[in-house]
Formats: C-alpha cells, structure tokens, sequence
C-alpha cells in the first residue's frame, strides 16, 4: 500500500535552516508529482510546494515561501525533500508529503489533486 513517511522537523530559531524528507512506497514514485501541504494551528491545509514527477520543469512555491523552501526529490530513492531557509514564526506548521493524481501538475495544485498524504511532522519556529 502507499506509504508517504516524513521527518526532519522540529523546534528552530527564526532564521534557521530545516530539511524536511519524505520517504515514499508502495507505488512507482518517479511516475507522479509530489507536494507539500502544511497546516498552521487553527487554520487549514495551505498549499507549500510542488515537484512533477521528472523535477524537469522549474517547481512552483507559494509566494510566502518563494526564494526561502526548495523542494527536490531523488527518483532513485524515492524520497522527496523540502529544504527549508531563513525560517519564521509564520512557517510554523505541521509539514504533509502528498502525492499526486497524475505526472504533472498544474501550478497551485489543490489538495483534491493528490490522493494520499503523510502523517505530517512538525515544524516550530520560535524564540
């Protein structure tokens, strides 16, 4: 069965540096794009970043994130990563891997675009 595992989160400083992994199986990974989703307390899913699934087209960030989150993954070990730079309060949020429905995905992909998701872990950016 499809498995999405994450790690790498945990309690930063604002300013810091966090890389988030996804290990994937149970399905052909390098057929499909991946995603992030994260959910800050009280408000629902946000839409972080996504990758199709041969990373050939330059992946699209929510415009918060632009310039600090890297997403990337590795087909042959079925990982998908979200580097994470100069971090702040605001990206405090439970961090999801999501797969997608398909190989490529339109920009801003909504949730129901992707048919399986983490268990999440969580980021914390405090002082």
């Amino acid at each position: 069965q499809v498995q999405l595992v994450e790690s790498g989160g945990g309690l930063v400083q604002p300013g810091s540096s966090l890389l988030l992994s996804c290990a994937a199986s149970g399905f052909n990974f390098r057929g499909y794009a991946m995603s992030w989703f994260r959910q800050a307390p009280d408000k629902g899913f946000e839409w972080v970043s996504t990758i199709n699934y041969d990373a050939r087209d330059d992946p699209a960030y929510e415009d918060s994130v632009k310039g600090r989150f890297t997403i990337s993954r590795d087909n042959a070990l079925n990982i998908l990563y979200l580097r994470m730079t100069n971090l702040k309060s605001e990206d405090t949020a439970v961090y999801y891997c999501a797969k997608g429905v398909r190989d490529i995905l339109a920009p801003r992909p909504l949730l129901h675009h992707h048919n399986f998701l983490g268990r999440g872990t969580r980021v914390t950016v405090s002082s």
